[in-house]
């Protein structure tokens, strides 16, 4: 399954050929992959590109090349692997890395690429996104070329603020009748002698692609149709709102259908980080231990390979819970550990000793590979008993101490926080509800409140950003101090109105 399209040494191709085959006799399946062997320098600007060599430019770019730069050459951080969820597979090996690193990395790609291919949440993922990476970056310089690159860019900065605020559920979800789940076949249906002009467009650039007939082109006698409520009911894909509803220009219509393009293509990594991670260091570790070292290795592996599931008293790393629960699941099912007669049995020692000897545990780690994401990972199979032996606690701000302690060691309350933490990929729950809020054109969202109230300075920069595309002022309904509240701003000043008493309202001071 290798592919020759690579600068790989004589030695690298066939060390890459030797992973691949121990891969394979495991029964990983991943898309062909293309190793390629490139200096620390040109792996930063790939890693600050978010792992693609041709991105569109900006100046985000520019700043994570610094910083990572920095960081290698102090000896903060080295990155060791990059790879692309692509058909073929891309990953990157650094130059300087000696062999067993690169051994290493290599089975570890394995990992990841079969994951890619395999786990559902990475199903509607586009696989030529490379291909498509590069198409964004022509389609944006070429919008820079035409109407300049500082308001480009600066309606970039507009958008990113807001690529958090889709539906990552909606590609599996078909949430209207009238297209698919990302809104990518077109709108309402047309006539047949409509349907004849039109060309095959993403829904939300229908209106662009093939214009609807003017009001004056309605039939005579036709009554309009009455006036509805927009969005008919609450619209969690808030660009995807802004691009149906927003007064956007044509260039900057297609810039924001780029960005949520990505976002919808970076969503699963976000939602599997610990399974993936896990499931990437369960098979390096795998292959590494049981067929890719030879003596002299072993000392130079194992130091790195701590150094990769390393815990943090104040970080929990997704490396070291994925890969310690996929054994856990492994070693469970290989004893029968499962299912009522296990769970209901209260006897320390009988459930330490219990053994059925079912040996199913590697059947059951491809299949939770396939059909989860971290959130049901973690609700399914973290248990009481993973816990206590990973010593993990709930973590908390103590007001009065100034610092973050440790809250509680229950099981319960350390799972809760675990799931909140991953409920959205930790982002807030945001719901367009109005279009035409007080009838005057505004916008009107809202936030699902679980106990944790929005940063107000991200909100405030975020309902800067969206009263920019919509042109009139936005409104956002959230609670604070335990207390409802509306967050406002109007193109010029930020307010909260308590709605509990109409003469409280604080005005916030933009900030910069």
């Amino acid at each position: 399954m290798s592919t020759p399209n690579s600068n790989l040494t004589p030695e690298l191709a066939e060390i890459q050929v030797e992973m691949e085959q121990h891969a394979l006799n495991y029964g990983l399946d991943f898309f062909p992959t293309i190793f390629e062997l490139i200096d620390a320098e040109q792996l930063n600007a790939i890693a600050a590109r978010g792992g693609f060599p041709v991105r569109y430019p900006h100046w985000r770019f520019g700043m994570e090349y610094e910083q990572l730069s920095k960081s290698y050459n102090y000896g903060l951080s080295k990155i060791y692997e990059l790879v692309i969820n692509n058909d073929p597979c891309y990953a990157y090996l650094m130059r300087s890395n000696g062999l067993v690193d690169q051994k290493l990395v290599m089975a570890h790609v394995y990992g990841h690429c079969d994951f890619f291919k395999n786990n559902y949440w990475f199903s509607k993922t586009n696989r030529k996104m490379m291909d498509e990476m590069a198409n964004h970056g022509t389609r944006i310089r070429r919008h820079m070329d035409e109407v300049g690159v500082d308001e480009v860019e600066e309606f970039i900065d507009a958008c990113q603020s807001l690529d958090d605020l889709i539906d990552i559920h909606s590609p599996f979800i078909k949430r209207r009748a009238d297209r698919d789940p990302y809104g990518f076949e077109g709108g309402a249906k047309e006539e047949p002698e409509q349907q004849e002009r039109r060309f095959p467009a993403k829904g939300y650039m229908d209106s662009f692609i093939n214009p609807k007939r003017q009001p004056n082109e309605e039939p005579e006698g036709e009554e309009p149709a009455p006036a509805r409520r927009v969005p008919e009911h609450p619209e969690q894909d808030v660009m995807l709102f802004l691009l149906e509803h927003a007064p956007l220009q044509k260039w900057q219509a297609d810039v924001l259908a780029i960005l949520r393009d990505e976002a919808y293509y970076f969503a699963p990594q976000g939602q599997t980080k610990i399974m993936n991670e896990g499931w990437a260091s369960y098979w390096h570790s795998t292959i590494m231990t049981r067929e890719g070292l030879t003596a002299g290795d072993v000392v130079n592996y194992c130091d790195h390979h701590s150094g990769t599931l390393a815990s943090s008293p104040t970080r929990l790393n997704p490396y070291k819970v994925g890969i310690e629960l996929f054994r856990d699941i492994e070693d469970r099912w290989n004893r029968g550990a499962f299912g009522k007669d296990y769970d209901e049995c209260d006897d320390y020692q009988t459930r330490r000793k219990w053994d059925k000897q079912l040996g199913l545990g590697r059947e059951k780690i491809f299949e939770v590979r396939k059909v989860h994401n971290d959130l049901t990972f973690i609700d399914e199979f973290l248990t009481l008993d993973f816990v206590r032996e990973h010593k993990l606690f709930q973590f908390g701000y103590n007001e009065n101490t100034e610092y973050y302690e440790i809250e509680s060691r229950a099981f319960p309350k350390v799972k809760q926080q675990l799931l909140n933490s991953l409920t959205n990929m930790g982002r807030p729950r945001i719901v367009v509800e109005d279009g035409n809020y007080r009838n005057r054109g505004e916008l009107f969202l809202r936030h699902h409140y679980t106990g944790v109230e929005l940063d107000m300075k991200y909100a405030n920069d975020t309902l800067v950003n969206l009263e920019r595309l919509w042109s009139r002022p936005v409104h956002i309904e959230t609670v604070l101090e335990d207390r409802q509240a509306v967050l406002s701003f109007d193109g010029s000043e930020h307010d909260i109105d308590w709605g509990d008493d109409a003469d409280e309202i604080a005005e916030l001071e933009v900030p910069h």
